[in-house]
């Protein structure tokens, strides 16, 4: 797990020094840059796999140059198939094995491999960049293309450094709409994402850029499973055993996050049976609901895992508040970021990489709002006339739930539902929602070729996972340069959910039905019986009580007329309605406090380090 950069742009050692200084956190154990040819590679790394320095990084290989942020987790089998059709490696990194698997299969190197990945490849003779991102988009990678020159890094602010690049309102727009920036978007004009399951070749000579996607999730439902149930179960098993199995490679201390939900615990079951004394990490808020350490202890007695809980207070709250920016990077405001930041920080004395449960709500139908969105979905037989009447009648009623509820009956369909569902509902702040709703791809939630709930799947793989979780576990673990790892985001698990009948993943009320089923094979049923709080902060009772000063300190009316794209009155009216516990209006208040952040740290000024010049 690194930070990686590279430029065809002439930049002097000072500015390329204070590039890589901005992501030194993702890879603090060497910071490096190699100049050969007008292009420069710089690297930062966190050392995982072979810690060896002949591993740094910018890497060598025949006429190869690398830069490569991740892990490649079947890189030991690709390097025996690879040496028997002659390769030669000179270390025990899989960086040099994605170098010799371009040199053997070209562009199609990257369905060889199962990781998590973001790489550039400088290939000297043909003078060509080729990099690519991995199937779900776990590692980030952004891009400046203006066709006099090309620029990629791990993070915006790497690309923005030393560049007059201007905020582009439209992103500020899709944040307050999403709370996160979507797409292949970026808050800085000019800069993109390469979009998940996608590469792409850059010609120098004539700044020529093609991007093809070589990953989708199975759109036409075209491989659907024909087994029975107890097949599933024992095929899917055997994947994520294998899944768990190839992430516990590592030559630094291993754990896993371990919250007292289905899914970690299902992944910390798994690693505790492959090795002994394993180290599992919770948080612990005082606050009533949001406590779950007695569960997850419990959890870990059962499996025999080494348990750590970490207790957590507003005060520590704050200080994530305030150091948010630098990390993220460009406005994200997930609150959920916030005790993940925390796991981090306090998991990183004992180890430096963490399997986590993350991807198993997408694929399996966990959300909550699954379950919602079946059963409103017989309204949706009424006419639209019919819904909106009975939207007016219960949006007289003073609970906020109510008036959530009459808006989701007034949407046009249950597409437009579901997007209004993730973006918060109530955009009644901004100025202007349309553009921002209208960005998103809704392709997947109209796809007639799959029932509702595999729709919203299929949306939520391609947008939420990607744009939401993705960044915040990735930013979050990656401030304390810690390295996380997802068993349930292994593409076969991916395909082999996808082919699943619904009724596999959702039955009834019971969600997730097959991933349960499984796990309490090895955690007693019984100890799942619980509600399940998630993985929050209580912001809601902190905006209202310990924070109320901060919030209103910074969210003042005078201050509100910077952020664009907002409705102060509306806003200021927002802010009362959940400091008078009219309305939990916490998600926005915090997207606002990220956003205020977010913009005043543009004024600031990196300074550069020392980096190692090759």
């Amino acid at each position: 797990m690194c930070g990686i950069f590279g430029s065809t742009f002439e930049y002097n050692d000072t500015l390329i020094r204070a590039k890589l200084e901005r992501i030194k956190f993702r890879g603090p154990d060497n910071v490096a840059f190699q100049k050969q040819d007008g292009i420069t590679l710089g690297h930062t790394r966190l050392s995982i796999i072979d810690l060896d320095y002949r591993s740094n990084q910018p890497f060598n290989y025949a006429h190869l140059r690398i830069v490569f942020n991740g892990e490649i987790y079947n890189y030991q089998y690709l390097k025996n198939k690879l040496i028997k059709e002659g390769y030669n490696f000179t270390t025990l990194s899989d960086t040099e094995v994605i170098c010799a698997a371009y040199l053997a299969y070209g562009t199609n190197c990257v369905t060889h491999f199962n990781g998590m990945f973001a790489f550039v490849i400088y290939d000297v003779i043909n003078n060509t960049f080729f990099g690519a991102r991995d199937r779900l988009g776990k590692k980030p990678f952004y891009y400046y293309d203006d066709h006099s020159g090309f620029e990629f890094a791990s993070q915006p602010s790497v690309i923005a450094e030393g560049k007059k690049l201007s905020i582009d309102p439209e992103a500020i727009n899709a944040f307050h709409f999403w709370s996160c920036i979507p797409n292949s978007t970026c808050i800085y004009k000019g800069v993109k994402k390469l979009p998940a399951g996608c590469y792409f070749t850059y010609k120098i000579e004539n700044q020529d850029l093609k991007i093809t996607r070589y990953w989708n999730i199975d759109y036409k439902w075209s491989e659907k499973f024909t087994g029975t149930y107890n097949d599933a179960v024992d095929q899917l098993q055997d994947i994520l055993e294998d899944a768990v199995k190839i992430r516990m490679n590592a030559d630094v201390p291993l754990g896993v996050f371990l919250s007292s939900g289905i899914d970690s615990s299902l992944i910390a079951a798994i690693a505790a049976s492959h090795h002994k004394s394993v180290k599992t990490f919770n948080v612990r808020f005082d606050e009533k609901g949001f406590d779950e350490s007695a569960a997850s202890q419990k959890i870990a007695a059962h499996i025999g895992t080494n348990h750590h809980t970490i207790d957590c207070t507003y005060q520590e709250g704050i200080q994530m508040i305030e150091g948010f920016s630098k990390y993220y990077d460009e406005p994200f405001a997930d609150s959920s970021a916030l005790p993940g930041m925390l796991l981090a920080s306090h998991t990183k004395p004992y180890v430096t990489v963490a399997l986590t449960g993350d991807g198993g709500d997408e694929s399996f139908l966990g959300y909550s709002r699954y379950n919602w969105m079946r059963k409103i979905q017989p309204f949706y037989n009424c006419p639209l006339i019919l819904r909106k009447a009975m939207g007016w009648f219960l949006s007289l009623s003073p609970n906020y739930r109510h008036k959530l509820l009459a808006m989701g009956l007034m949407q046009k369909d249950l597409a437009q539902l579901y997007i209004k569902i993730c973006s918060g509902m109530d955009h009644s702040y901004m100025l202007d929602p349309e553009p921002a709703f209208a960005q998103i791809d809704r392709f997947w939630l109209y796809n007639r070729r799959k029932p509702l709930l595999e729709r919203i799947s299929d949306y939520d793989l391609k947008t939420y996972l990607n744009n939401d979780i993705n960044t915040k576990v990735d930013r979050g673990s990656m401030a304390y340069a810690i390295e996380t790892r997802s068993p349930l985001m292994d593409h076969r698990v991916v395909e082999f959910a996808q082919s699943l009948p619904t009724s596999f993943k959702m039955n009834k009320l019971v969600q997730k039905r097959i991933l349960k089923d499984i796990l309490f094979k090895k955690v007693p049923a019984e100890y799942y019986t619980r509600p399940k709080s998630g993985f929050s902060v209580p912001l809601e009772k902190w905006f209202r009580n310990e924070l109320k000063e901060y919030v209103l300190d910074t969210l003042t009316p005078q201050k509100l007329t910077n952020i664009p794209g907002i409705n102060v009155s509306a806003t200021m009216q927002m802010i009362g309605e959940h400091m008078d516990g009219k309305w939990n209006r916490a998600p926005r208040i915090w997207s606002l406090l990220v956003l205020s952040q977010w913009l005043e740290s543009q004024v600031q000024v990196s300074t550069p380090s020392n980096a190692l010049v090759l």
